[in-house]
């Protein structure tokens, strides 16, 4: 059944209140499809069962060699497989399957929401700093608490006093950042 011939149907029933053998009449189908098409709330629609492909037989060993190989060129892998038939299908194929089997990018970009993640270190710079009084502070001692973002990549950095505290909880690193930033 056609999707017009459907709508019609519908149509002459709801809308003209024409009653089942007439429709069939007018449309010239049987009182069964009329019948159908009432009792369907959707249009009809062509389905095709979906046929396999030629490449679904030698798919596992074409796996097997991405698996050795993930950038094997196609035309290699046809000539390894015996593949007699056209390239285009095999072709087409092959780079669906590719990616499963291909490391991770290293130099993909990681993307961040603004005030989604930042990093906080403590960098020790190698440097004597003479902190009055005839004293000077190694690298061990006076600790450096670094933080940047992810998103904006903005980075700051607080020269900690000591690396001893009474209580964690009340730090003057907090106090000394908020003052750098204003």
């Amino acid at each position: 059944m056609r999707v017009e011939d459907w709508a019609e149907i519908r149509r002459l029933h709801w809308s003209e209140g024409m009653p089942i053998k007439v429709i069939a009449r007018v449309v010239g189908c049987s009182k069964n499809t009329v019948k159908s098409a009432l009792a369907c709330g959707e249009p009809p629609k062509y389905t095709r069962s979906p046929v396999g492909s030629v490449v679904d037989e030698v798919e596992p060993q074409v796996r097997e060699l991405l698996a050795a190989w993930p950038t094997m060129p196609a035309t290699v892998i046809a000539q390894r497989i015996g593949w007699a038939r056209g390239l285009t299908v095999l072709k087409d194929r092959i780079p669906e399957l590719r990616p499963v089997y291909l490391p991770p990018d290293p130099v993909s970009r990681t993307q961040y929401v603004a005030g989604e993640i930042a990093q906080h270190d403590f960098w020790f710079p190698d440097i004597e700093l003479p902190v009055g009084c005839g004293q000077v502070r190694t690298a061990t001692q006076l600790p450096v608490l670094t933080m940047i973002t992810g998103y904006a990549r903005w980075l700051s950095a607080v020269l900690i006093p000591t690396r001893t505290a009474e209580d964690p909880s009340v730090s003057t690193c907090g106090e000394a950042a908020v003052a750098l930033n204003h």
